[in-house]
């Protein structure tokens, strides 16, 4: 049984109305959930101390962000990635930042004591954030801080990010570190921010070798994504050998989603949650620390996590969604919602499909070809 860790002080997380980083995706996916009758028997964990947030992020960075929490940009905030049109400042920011650190923070420890094995951070997931820049929808790094802990108790880290954006700020904070690797699959920074993860950042230092990235075309289909994802993770996997699997599991590679440009269904995701649980089990001792992040459309994004919640704490999978659930969002939204858990069956009409996989498949083979003259050092 996994242990699910949430508390409503996650939704204080808020841009605003008009951001589409918004804490309903998840008041929405926790009330599918409780729908569906799901086993959540949700934890909630202390919000994460300014010391622990100082072990990944630096003192003028964790400065500036304190002095915005009254809503008012500070002086120089531009200079650290606040006061943008992706990071706007709001009351209380250090606080709801802190909050989602402390959430995932306390899965890895849950994990590192050995008092959990599978654990699930419904929240969290801000692969962007740098030690001194917040970006991207991402103030505090809390996967970095995570692994940091983990790092501190001699575990080996293998981090596995599919959110449709590179996870750059996870990389580069342990890049240097040969106890972590880092496993990215996204849409090529070519064509989508954050404009990084190609297949030549490998790492730096005594770290180079354990940074890989594939970035995958516009249009990827479910097919070429997952031929991707068997190409690299499990291989990449088998060669480390972690103590512990980070997974950031955004849902902004679904066809649906309006910020990116892959195709995955559903039907792909539960693939996805399957295998990282799988490779858990392979090669960490079934040891599993998985996190939210991305995913902009709330119809989308609320299945896709209401499959990942079913799939890590062994729930039921239904065929159809409860009415009721169904007529409460569609009142709100006022949107029609889909009925059923997984897509409809469908097919794309993409043009030069075979050269978008022919592509992948390349860049795949690239990614593995890049480290594997460092990996002998390891």
């Amino acid at each position: 049984m996994a242990t699910f860790l949430f508390h409503d002080r996650y939704l204080d997380y808020h841009f605003g109305p008009q951001h589409p980083f918004s804490p309903v995706r998840q008041e929405m996916t926790m009330d599918l959930l409780a729908a569906l009758g799901a086993p959540l028997n949700p934890v909630a964990p202390s919000v994460a101390t300014r010391e622990e947030v100082r072990r990944v992020h630096g003192e003028q960075f964790v400065e500036k962000v304190e002095a915005a929490s009254d809503g008012t940009p500070p002086p120089e905030a531009r200079a650290f990635g606040l006061d943008t049109g992706d990071v706007p400042v709001f009351e209380n920011m250090d606080a709801a930042a802190r909050g989602l650190v402390g959430g995932t923070l306390h899965g890895a420890r849950l994990i590192g004591d050995g008092d959990a094995t599978r654990v699930l951070q419904f929240g969290g997931g801000l692969h962007h954030a740098h030690r001194a820049r917040a970006s991207g929808f991402c103030v505090y790094n809390d996967l970095s801080v995570a692994i940091h802990a983990l790092r501190e108790q001699g575990l080996r880290v293998a981090y596995v990010d599919v959110d449709v954006h590179h996870g750059d700020g996870v990389q580069h904070l342990h890049d240097d570190d040969p106890g972590v690797l880092t496993v990215s699959l996204h849409e090529t920074g070519r064509a989508l921010f954050p404009g990084t993860g190609h297949v030549e950042e490998i790492g730096k230092g005594a770290g180079r070798g354990f940074s890989l990235n594939v970035p995958l075309a516009p249009y990827t289909e479910p097919d070429s994504y997952l031929d991707a994802f068997e190409h690299v993770v499990p291989h990449a996997l088998q060669h480390f050998q972690p103590d512990v699997i980070v997974a950031q599991c955004g849902a902004d590679a679904h066809f649906n989603d309006p910020l990116a440009d892959l195709l995955l269904t559903t039907q792909a995701y539960d693939t996805i949650f399957r295998r990282l649980l799988a490779l858990a089990d392979d090669h960490a001792e079934g040891r599993l620390l998985c996190t939210l992040g991305g995913g902009y459309q709330l119809d989308t994004v609320s299945r896709i996590w209401a499959l990942l919640a079913l799939i890590v704490l062994g729930g039921e999978l239904p065929d159809t969604l409860p009415n009721d659930y169904r007529e409460r969002w569609e009142a709100r939204l006022d949107a029609s919602l889909t009925p059923t858990l997984h897509d409809p069956e469908r097919t794309f009409d993409v043009p030069r499909q075979s050269s978008i996989e022919t592509q992948n498949r390349r860049t795949s083979e690239q990614a593995l070809e890049q480290v594997a003259s460092h990996w002998h050092y390891a």
